[in-house]
């Protein structure tokens, strides 16, 4: 894949094997992956800068707890995500400061926004491996085609397969009633 791909999995084993180079080698690799995940999945700039920056730190301490070296890009997928949920709940809970009913429409509109990128984050999560790993190439990380389904070994039709039964999956994943997104409370 080149210059933007994520670091090769040489680099991931020595990584995990404990060498220090490999290990800076590998967060300076993946940070323009993760500052990507995070600012699809955050809801301000700040938030997706602090979250990049504490998966950074989870990829430079744990490593080495990585199962499958070819695993990378979904783990810290789910770490970024999981940090932007964090991160989005803690600004529900109380951080949101209303001063005028402009205010009150754009912090309405952000926390909504934020509800959705974490019901699209979980929706992505909850794939299997291999449709995961094909939607996050092809639709997050912006790869073409080919260079997806050389990455993965796979035939373009396969690719392409693979690619429908992932985005029909978050589809129906996100069709959910709203009311069992929000947690079935409907009291006004």
């Amino acid at each position: 894949m080149g210059e933007s791909g994520w670091p090769e999995e040489r680099l991931i084993v020595a990584a995990q094997g404990g060498d220090v180079d490999s290990i800076a080698a590998l967060v300076s690799g993946s940070h323009p992956h993760i500052q990507r995940f995070a600012h699809s999945l955050c809801a301000t700039a700040e938030d997706a800068e602090d979250a990049a920056q504490e998966a950074l730190i989870i990829l430079y301490r744990k490593i080495g707890m990585l199962r499958a070296s070819g695993a990378l890009a979904s783990w810290m997928f789910r770490i970024v995500r999981n940090e932007c949920l964090r991160r989005a709940r803690r600004g529900l809970s109380g951080r949101i400061v209303v001063h005028d009913t402009v205010s009150a429409a754009s912090a309405e509109d952000e926390v909504l926004r934020r509800l959705e990128a974490g019901r699209v984050a979980a929706a992505v999560a909850a794939l299997p491996a291999d449709q995961r790993s094909v939607l996050i190439m092809r639709d997050i990380q912006g790869y073409s085609g080919r260079m997806v389904a050389d990455a993965l070994g796979l035939s373009t039709a396969a690719m392409k397969s693979r690619l429908h039964r992932a985005r029909a999956a978050v589809q129906q994943a996100l069709q959910v009633m709203p009311d069992e997104a929000s947690g079935g409370n409907d009291e006004r």
